[in-house]
């Protein structure tokens, strides 16, 4: 046999396996109709990463989230500037559970969708495809907000390594088109440990944070805007209480009369918080005649 024959030979059969590996590898990412939907959701089936569109996103304003006023207008200057093609910070939105950290992020949207914004919700599994999703933005003329909601890493996970660079650690510069914006329980978005204080060493005057606390701290320091929401006080929760029940249409003497009702839903549920108030009022709602819907 000739060389020539051998080497048609091997090029057959390396192009035959190349074929194969091509329908087991995953694709690279489609582009969405950007058109269908301000809202995005990063989903995987069969490893195949792609976004797909959120046909009814929340409807949630600015106007609705009462008691945050910093908070609100810390994050509606940030997105305003970033909307503008001005430089803005990655933000992090940090407190007590269900006081609205979530709900801002989405009122922020729907704000300035208008303008150009859209939002990427990812959840914390899928953060390793982070470069992938912003590869497919960069180049938009759209802005986009990059959603993790509820973030927070245990001992040994690795995925926040990817967040880390998308923030500020790869060699890549991040788009001028792209924002992260994240909520989490925890400031530093992984669990302390009183051993760590252990780790944490002197010099000279200064006390310096041992090595697993420089690792965690490094990751909520990329972010360039902290915000911190807190419990609400009983007053503030019986006005959200009041904002709600009204827009979903319940008479003012009924409110004025379910006040205590709505303190002892708080109490069995342990929190004062806007997501309570707000579920008490679906609840008082549903139990009048005319009521239950938003009001126009």
């Amino acid at each position: 046999m000739s060389d020539s024959s051998s080497l048609d030979r091997l090029l057959n059969r390396a192009e035959a396996l190349l074929g194969r590996l091509e329908a087991v590898l995953p694709a690279a990412p489609a582009q969405p109709d950007w058109s269908s939907a301000v809202a995005f959701r990063w989903r995987k089936r069969d490893g195949r990463g792609s976004l797909q569109p959120v046909r009814h996103p929340h409807p949630i304003r600015l106007a609705d989230l009462d008691n945050i006023d910093d908070q609100k207008a810390r994050i509606t200057d940030n997105t305003r500037q970033f909307v503008a093609g001005h430089t803005a910070n990655n933000v992090l939105l940090t407190g007590a559970r269900g006081c609205g950290k979530s709900s801002l992020v989405k009122a922020v949207l729907n704000e300035f969708s208008a303008a150009g914004l859209r939002l990427i919700e990812v959840d914390k599994d899928e953060l390793i495809d982070l470069p992938d999703i912003v590869d497919l933005v960069d180049g938009r003329p759209e802005k986009f907000i990059i959603f993790c909601d509820d973030l927070s890493f245990e001992a040994g996970e690795t995925a926040y390594k990817a967040l880390k660079s998308v923030l500020d650690g790869s060699v890549a510069a991040p788009p001028d088109n792209v924002l992260i914006y994240a909520t989490s329980n925890r400031r530093h978005l992984m669990p302390e440990y009183f051993s760590e204080n252990l780790e944490s060493h002197r010099v000279d005057d200064e006390i310096h944070p041992g090595e697993t606390t420089e690792e965690k701290n490094s990751l909520s320091e990329r972010f360039g805007l902290w915000i911190s929401f807190y419990p609400f006080s009983q007053d503030d929760y019986l006005g959200i209480v009041a904002h709600w029940a009204r827009q979903l249409g319940v008479a003012e003497a009924v409110i004025a009369a379910s006040q205590r009702e709505a303190l002892n839903w708080a109490l069995g549920r342990g929190s004062r918080s806007g997501r309570v108030a707000w579920q008490y009022a679906r609840d008082l709602a549903g139990r009048q005649p005319t009521a239950g819907k938003p009001a126009a």
